[in-house]
């Protein structure tokens, strides 16, 4: 089962393609491999494409790109950047960790949680 190619009038194999898109909330300028230099706190949205992967008697997808998009360095442009899932992860992860030790999060953690765990 394939497409035939308006070039050569071939058939081409036709691999399906997922793409699902979603938003990351970054809350504090991070770094990312790929991007050379330190981006701000903002929703980027990612985008990840997935082919199947036939022959099985289920259905299962191989990642075949997942790109982030940033701003562009000057103007109001917007730049898409191929990443690797595992980089954003960790990105992710320490953004979590910084925001989870800023004053004002520690705060509102106080707060929010009365006395609840806290020495006397």
């Amino acid at each position: 089962m394939g497409m035939v190619s308006k070039r050569s009038g071939t058939e081409v194999p036709f691999m399906p393609v997922r793409t699902t898109s979603k938003t990351i909330t970054f809350r504090r300028p991070f770094c990312l491999k790929g991007v050379d230099r330190l981006l701000p706190p903002a929703d980027y949205r990612v985008v990840t494409d997935e082919e199947l992967i036939e022959g099985l008697s289920f259905s299962a997808y191989h990642r075949v790109s997942t790109v982030i998009f940033v701003p562009a360095e000057r103007g109001g442009a917007v730049e898409m950047v191929t990443i690797d899932p595992s980089d954003l992860q960790a990105a992710q992860e320490q953004d979590a960790r910084d925001a989870n030790t800023s004053p004002s999060s520690i705060r509102a953690d106080a707060v929010a949680g009365g006395n609840q765990g806290v020495a006397a």
